[in-house]
């Protein structure tokens, strides 16, 4: 059997695309929102939530948290988040001899990082001033939070385990508090980051959840099948 979607579970080959659609577009739909308030009815200005946050941040500034944050400013962002560590996880999910699952990757990476470009352009938000990094045009949405976001999202739904979810998250939240503690972004802009990427996730999922189901079923099968020839032989 070779047809992912015949080996999925009854479930999933049943899962109703409309709850996850859904959800996703709602989430898509948020960011945009967030977008107009934050820069049109604002007029750029930096709204109280977003001011309060980065004078927290700035009081509390110290080299302890400064280095790490740099760290996930260099591990999220650049040519080495954009390319060099999506390419890494597509290889090692093609290796698990998941196509379905590289594929979704590889387009849900590429439409998020496509969306937060195209809402830097239409909202064109300023930066904060105490920046201690240099960063591109547009403060809304932040695209590391948002790449953050979708890996997370992606990987939870390939790698349907508890510690992945939980690695994911807690992944998206420390880059969501190094962008702010660098200065790079408003609280507002990681936010809309993380419904970004895990909008365009979820979105991306809904019409091939059962061919991921599918993947990860044969998958299976061929490990305990590994495991049954190597008994036999031992």
């Amino acid at each position: 059997m070779t047809n992912p979607e015949r080996a999925a579970d009854p479930a999933a080959r049943r899962i109703s695309r409309r709850w996850p659609v859904i959800s996703g577009l709602s989430a898509l739909a948020l960011t945009a929102l967030l977008g107009l308030v934050v820069v049109v009815r604002a007029n750029g200005v930096a709204l109280e939530v977003d001011t309060e946050w980065m004078g927290e941040i700035i009081e509390h500034r110290s080299p302890v948290w400064e280095i790490p944050s740099l760290f996930m400013n260099a591990l999220g962002g650049g040519l080495f988040g954009v390319l060099v560590v999506p390419l890494a996880i597509i290889l090692v999910i093609v290796l698990f001899k998941r196509p379905w699952a590289a594929g979704y990757y590889l387009v849900a990476t590429v439409l998020s990082a496509g969306g937060v470009q195209l809402l830097k352009q239409v909202f064109g938000r300023a930066r904060p001033e105490d920046m201690l990094v240099v960063s591109d045009f547009g403060s809304f949405p932040s695209g590391h939070v948002a790449n953050a976001a979708t890996m997370a999202v992606c990987l939870a739904i390939i790698f349907p385990r508890f510690w992945v979810a939980l690695a994911g998250a807690a992944y998206t939240i420390v880059m969501l508090l190094s962008r702010t503690y660098l200065g790079a972004h408003w609280l507002t802009d990681t936010i809309g980051g993380l419904l970004l990427g895990a909008g365009v996730a979820i979105v991306l999922w809904a019409p091939v959840a059962a061919k991921l189901d599918g993947e990860r079923e044969l998958a299976a099968r061929r490990r305990l099948e590994r495991q049954r020839q190597k008994e036999a032989r031992s």
